[in-house]
This record gives structure tokens, sequence and C-alpha cells, in this order.
């Protein structure tokens, strides 16, 4: 199976646009640990994970935008403990998911290097 970082370069490469949402921080109890990661086309066709529930949809949607405006984006989610569970974060987590649309704000020469490292599971280049 495919990584989320293949699946965005690949589907880039079909000519979709193209966001990668990624959790950058996690504070308490998350659903998702940092470097989790969801890929969005701009027809919503999705694959891969950032959090679940209401969570996941709003990152869609700021995805789709970012596509439409070319922008990234740095969204932060938490909650209260009294509502956690309805939006997909037990015990009052917080998290900080980044997106970017390829091309715009992430280099497609970067995502190729990614991928590149992570087939050859080695570092990335300098």
């Amino acid at each position: 199976m495919q990584g989320i970082p293949e699946i965005a370069l690949d589907w880039h490469r079909q000519g979709h646009g193209v966001a990668l949402a990624t959790v950058v921080e996690t504070w308490g109890s998350a659903p998702r640990r940092t470097g989790a990661q969801l890929v969005i086309r701009a027809d919503a066709a999705m694959e891969g994970s950032v959090s679940g529930g209401c969570v996941e949809g709003a990152v869609v949607v700021e995805a789709l935008e970012a596509l439409e405006d070319g922008a990234p984006r740095l969204l932060e989610y938490g909650v209260s403990d009294g509502d956690a569970f309805a939006v997909g974060l037990a015990c009052g987590g917080t998290i900080r998911v980044l997106v970017e649309p390829v091309g715009p704000a992430l280099p497609v020469a970067m995502l190729e290097d990614l991928v590149t490292a992570r087939a050859a599971r080695g570092p990335l280049p300098m």
C-alpha cells in the first residue's frame, strides 16, 4: 500500500489539485500522532487521516479552500472535556494541522524528494 506522500504525488502527476494535511503538534489526548497525514484532492477524494470526527471534516473544508487560493494553513483544534468525544478528540486533546496545497505552498520538487527518500529508506537531501 502506498503512503500518503506517494498518493499526493501520484494524484498531482495525474493533474488533480492536491493538498497535504499533516499533524504537526499534539497536546493531551489525540487520535493521531504527530506526522499523521491526509491527502485531499480538489474533487474531495481523500486518503489517510489526521483526526477523525468533525475535525477531519473541518480539515477537508480548509484543504479545499487552500486549493482555491493556493495558501497554506496552520489549523488548531481543541475542545473542552465535555465536548471532546463529539468531535473525536478524547479527553480534551488539542492538535495542530498544517495544510499545504501541492505546487503553490508545497513545492513539487520537495514532495518528489520526500517520496524518493522514503522509497530508499534514507534521509532527505539537503
